[in-house]
């Protein structure tokens, strides 16, 4: 069960500390708020910022037992990909949503600052309907899915993967963030929710994600990219299994130990 405690709480720490690089920045009290003076350069910072959250998670001993994937369209690429087990799965997602939730309750010591933004709850954003919010997630979810994918598939590429992901988020969340709030992670949307309340168009983050990762999948396995194949349901720390409980044999859909 250490696997799934220590999911529970890297998915806790990723919301409690990227929703307060969320909030830092955007709420309009706070004194970042006036240095980053414009949106665009906002958004790139708490992009970068909440990349950087997720990969010291995957660099971390939290990380090293569970494997980080810390978002359920990850976990849910690994599954279909023949890396977890479904019941595996199950608890995996259940450790996310509940430890995003927890993760979450100390964001009301923002006090009016959390307030002001919602707590970084993720809703369409103005001008946009969910039609176009919905495609902004599938697309975000799509890519992330995508290069994760070839980072853990390329054998020089793989020992830099928790590098990934703040540069990715820059860009996703500058680009994206006006349309969708760039959530890609229906825990790191529930968290929020919860506190907050706020469940509007809240199917938006549960559809989206796992439409891009399943689409992320499929285009992996049906182009040139195929060979690049995910060996182990880890973010990093491909070689710590104490237990067995990432390592396949014969037609075991539990994940291989990743070859040098």
């Amino acid at each position: 069960m250490t696997f799934f405690l220590s999911e529970f709480i890297g998915t806790g720490l990723l919301v409690l500390v990227g929703l307060s690089a969320v909030i830092m920045d955007f709420a309009p009290g706070s004194p970042v708020y006036a240095w980053l003076g414009s949106p665009g350069l906002r958004r790139f910072v708490t992009g970068f910022l909440f990349g950087s959250t997720g990969g010291l998670i995957a660099l971390s001993p939290v990380g090293k037992v569970s494997g980080a994937h810390i978002n359920p369209a990850v976990t849910l690429m690994f599954l279909v990909k023949g890396k977890m087990r479904p019941w595996h799965t199950g608890l995996y997602l259940a450790a996310q949503l509940a430890g995003a939730v927890v993760g979450a309750l100390p964001l009301l010591a923002w006090g009016t600052w959390g307030r002001s933004i919602h707590f970084g709850a993720t809703v369409p954003g103005p001008g946009y309907g969910p039609g176009l919010a919905l495609a902004g997630e599938v697309a975000t979810t799509f890519a992330m899915v995508l290069c994760l994918q070839v980072f853990l598939g390329h054998r020089r590429l793989r020992a830099y993967t928790p590098l990934l992901f703040p540069v990715l988020y820059a860009i996703m969340v500058y680009a994206e963030a006006p349309v969708s709030g760039t959530s890609t992670n229906p825990a790191r949307t529930l968290g929020p929710a919860v506190i907050t309340d706020l469940w509007r168009s809240w199917w938006i983050y549960w559809i989206g994600p796992a439409a891009g990762a399943l689409l992320a999948v499929a285009v992996h396995r049906w182009s040139p990219l195929h060979p690049l194949e995910i060996e182990v349901a880890k973010v990093y720390h491909f070689e710590h299994d104490p237990h067995g409980v990432f390592r396949s044999a014969g037609r075991d859909l539990r994940t291989e130990s990743p070859r040098r």
